[in-house]
């Protein structure tokens, strides 16, 4: 007598792992369509038949999502960008809206802590926040996908999936910073972050900014560049660069908050006067923006829709439902460190 064929079978002829071939059969998202196809033929020619016992065995959830926090260098012992810290309320309001527990732990780059969870059931799939780093934690996200984790980021888009990403517009909110900035009369412009590879979220707000500078006449090979991580004292480090190197200056833009921070901290040391000398913008709108001295102009992403949407998404994975919406976009937050303040 024939025996029945199996998923390994499957598995075996299409060269995928099983659990790709459980995924095509359920028309997961998290499968491209032609390697769908082409499990979906073979088993069709093995007239295989799925278990529905073992399949509904499978389906068995924990209710539970993960959160894993990047460590950043912060001033305090939390290691957590304040931006994030913002994120984490409206995670937790939406996961309960869903019925899911939280757990709320670390990245540990030095293994793979992927495996810790959804792999082992604590989780049904991860939330990630923060990165580093991208050009290094790429790898890590590419064992993310090859082992077919459900999973969600926010920040940078992940290599051909752009749907595992929510983010901001990062492009049009570096864009509507150097807008407004032209328009208050300003034309003596600097940017303080890094925009390499390894930071591509910073680099799309850079190329944002520069593309509303060239749209004024304005050349970017004009516009001082320094470098700088997201803290405090990095955008203190690189505004004394700036400062040192006595290219004319009458508005700085920053990257994130943090840099921009310490770039007024540093700008006020010198006994420039933030903005009759010089206007200072950030990036994000952490909580700390509207409580600095002067406030600080900044462009916003909306944390309370990015947490929500972070949940939401990954719970269409979860249950193989498509993702529609994964773009935030940016709105500008005027306050005194640009000379005037919003309504």
């Amino acid at each position: 007598m024939k025996e029945k064929a199996t998923s390994f079978d499957i598995a075996y002829l299409a060269g995928v792992s099983q659990s790709t071939v459980s995924r095509a059969l359920r028309n997961s998202p998290q499968v491209n369509q032609e390697t769908r196809e082409k499990v979906q033929a073979i088993a069709r020619q093995l007239n295989y038949k799925v278990d529905k016992n073992a399949s509904n065995l499978r389906k068995q959830r924990s209710s539970t999502l993960a959160l894993l926090l990047f460590e950043d260098p912060t001033t305090d012992e939390s290691l957590i960008n304040p931006f994030f810290l913002s994120m984490l309320g409206s995670i937790t309001r939406a996961c309960a809206k869903r019925g899911q527990d939280l757990l709320v732990s670390f990245q540990q780059l030095s293994n793979d802590w992927h495996a810790d969870y959804e792999d082992s059931k604590k989780a049904d799939g991860i939330i990630l926040l923060g990165y580093g780093d991208y050009v290094d934690y790429e790898e890590k996200l590419a064992k993310l996908l090859a082992q077919e984790t459900h999973f969600v980021c926010w920040g940078a888009e992940v290599l051909g999936h752009p749907e595992f990403t929510i983010r901001s517009n990062n492009w049009q909110g570096g864009k509507l910073a150097g807008a407004h900035l032209i328009s208050t009369g300003h034309r003596n412009f600097a940017f303080i972050g890094n925009a390499s590879e390894g930071s591509p979220e910073f680099s799309a707000r850079y190329q944002g900014f520069i593309e509303a500078l060239g749209s004024a006449g304005i050349n970017a090979a004009d516009v001082p560049h320094h470098d700088a991580i997201s803290t405090e004292s990095a955008g203190d480090l690189a505004t004394e660069q700036l400062l040192k190197s006595g290219q004319p200056v009458d508005a700085i833009f920053c990257a994130s908050d943090l840099i921009a921070i310490g770039v007024i901290r540093c700008l006020k040391r010198n006994g420039i006067r933030v903005p009759e000398q010089i206007a200072v913008m950030g990036f994000d709108d952490i909580p700390a923006a509207s409580f600095a001295s002067p406030g600080l102009s900044t462009i916003q992403q909306d944390t309370s829709k990015a947490g929500e949407m972070l949940v939401n998404n990954l719970m269409n994975l979860i249950t193989n439902q498509p993702i529609t919406d994964n773009l935030i976009e940016p709105k500008l937050v005027i306050r005194q460190s640009c000379g005037a303040t919003s309504a």
